[in-house]
């Protein structure tokens, strides 16, 4: 005996429809991933502002997070992983007396342009990207 219920006609309906496709969720629209794209990139402002780094990313989120959840989901990224660096470049000038910082601080900025980058490429694709080495300031 098959499991595809038959119509009293002879003709097989279609097979049931699996749960795990049902549960997926539905396309992106492309502003949604434009708008998560711009939560990343406004990010390397921090490279001509002092705290553009933050506060780009910061407007974006606060003012579009209730939009939609991928929107929300970028920007905490955005924000966690900005702040991080921040605290990562700061623990760095310190290491500055001795001789470190003058090395690591260069290899911070160009870590964040990258994986900026990264993520702002991969969210306009629609995929959901975690930063490396970000603290989870916001859940």
């Amino acid at each position: 005996m098959s499991d595809v219920p038959h119509d009293p006609y002879g003709s097989p309906s279609p097979p049931p429809i699996p749960p795990e496709v049902t549960d997926v969720e539905p396309m992106l629209s492309s502003d949604v991933k434009n708008i998560a794209m711009l939560c990343h990139l406004l990010a390397l402002t921090g490279y001509f502002t002092a705290v553009g780094h933050i506060v780009g990313p910061l407007i974006i989120w606060l003012i579009k997070k209730d939009d939609h959840p991928f929107i929300d989901q970028a920007g905490k990224e955005a924000l966690n992983f900005q702040i991080s660096m921040t605290i990562y470049i700061v623990l760095a000038s310190f290491a500055i007396c001795i001789g470190i910082g003058i090395i690591l601080i260069p290899v911070l900025l160009i870590i964040d342009a990258v994986f900026t980058i990264i993520a702002a490429l991969k969210t306009a694709n629609g995929e959901v990207y975690q930063y490396p080495m970000a603290i989870r300031f916001l859940k």
